[in-house]
């Protein structure tokens, strides 16, 4: 071994002997501890929590208790309703836990509701809510896309359900056959604001093929502005799970558009588009930047 090699060896058994602090202080070592949160660039403005609007709705497809604390450590102030998807809730057998978790976060938790239709469809409303209460959920869905249900007992599910919780209802059906009209589609979101809903969830899916969009994916506009006459935008959680649906809805409304149905893991990813921090929602501001 040469005399160089014998001193570089040496002095990287030296450097990696030295304590944390020093670390920091020598340009050649790898910074320890915690990074300072970046705050260098003109974005867009965003709001805050507790959000009204501009909310981040995640689907819940049955993390474990571990992963859930695991995300939230990351993306806690980014998500707003925590949506147990289905009937996952009720065969979690940490679902008390996970609520109490995502409360104290500031997050809320809400049951699917496929789960409330079938409670319905069997005559166990009450005893749904009861649960739901004993579980700590702050919120609940109340949907008719899977069940036949008349308009005037979605109604009645709503009235009931907001004496007790904040409501999101579901306007759409999961059956892609289903014909979407954006007249019904408003008329229906008003009532169930009129009945005591908090937020208007539009049908998407977890696949973005069905309700709000056509079988390819894209978002029926037509819909859209329906809807957002009818309502308003902030009154509207739009299911958009695909990455192209989520650009399309922040072009249109901007950052605080309330946007559902995202996949725990892309929380992230998703607060990037919606600051621009992405290619397909980055501005460039400059009048002379090159075309």
């Amino acid at each position: 071994m040469t005399p160089d090699r014998r001193h570089e060896i040496s002095e990287l058994t030296v450097h990696d002997a030295l304590p944390a602090q020093s670390l920091h202080q020598n340009k050649r070592a790898f910074t320890i501890g915690k990074v300072p949160r970046a705050d260098f660039l003109d974005l867009p403005d965003r709001s805050r929590k507790p959000r009204t609007a501009g909310l981040t709705h995640v689907l819940d497809k049955g993390l474990p208790l571990a992963d859930v604390r695991s995300l939230l450590g990351v993306c806690e102030p980014y998500v707003d309703v925590w949506k147990l998807g289905w009937g996952v809730a009720y065969v979690d057998p940490d679902v008390a836990a996970k609520v109490a978790l995502l409360g104290d976060a500031g997050v809320r938790a809400c049951t699917g509701g496929t789960l409330l239709e079938l409670a319905w469809v069997q005559g166990r409303t009450a005893r749904f809510l009861g649960w739901a209460a004993d579980c700590g959920f702050p919120c609940v869905e109340v949907s008719n896309g899977t069940v036949a249900m008349r308009a005037e007992d979605k109604r009645a599910l709503i009235e009931t359900a907001s004496r007790r919780f904040t409501v999101l209802a579901e306007v759409g059906s999961k059956d892609p056959a289903a014909v979407v009209t954006p007249e019904a589609w408003a008329r229906q979101a008003k009532a169930d604001l009129a009945a005591g809903a908090t937020w208007v969830v539009t049908e998407g899916r977890e696949g973005g093929r069905v309700g709000l969009y056509e079988p390819d994916g894209r978002v029926r506009s037509e819909v859209v502005a329906a809807l957002t006459a009818e309502v308003g935008v902030d009154r509207l959680i739009f299911e958009a799970p695909q990455r192209e649906q989520q650009v399309w809805l922040l072009r249109a409304f901007g950052p605080d558009v309330s946007l559902g149905n995202i996949p725990a893991g892309e929380v992230l990813g998703l607060e990037t588009l919606r600051l621009g921090l992405r290619a397909d929602t980055l501005v460039d501001p400059r009048p002379d930047r090159p075309q």
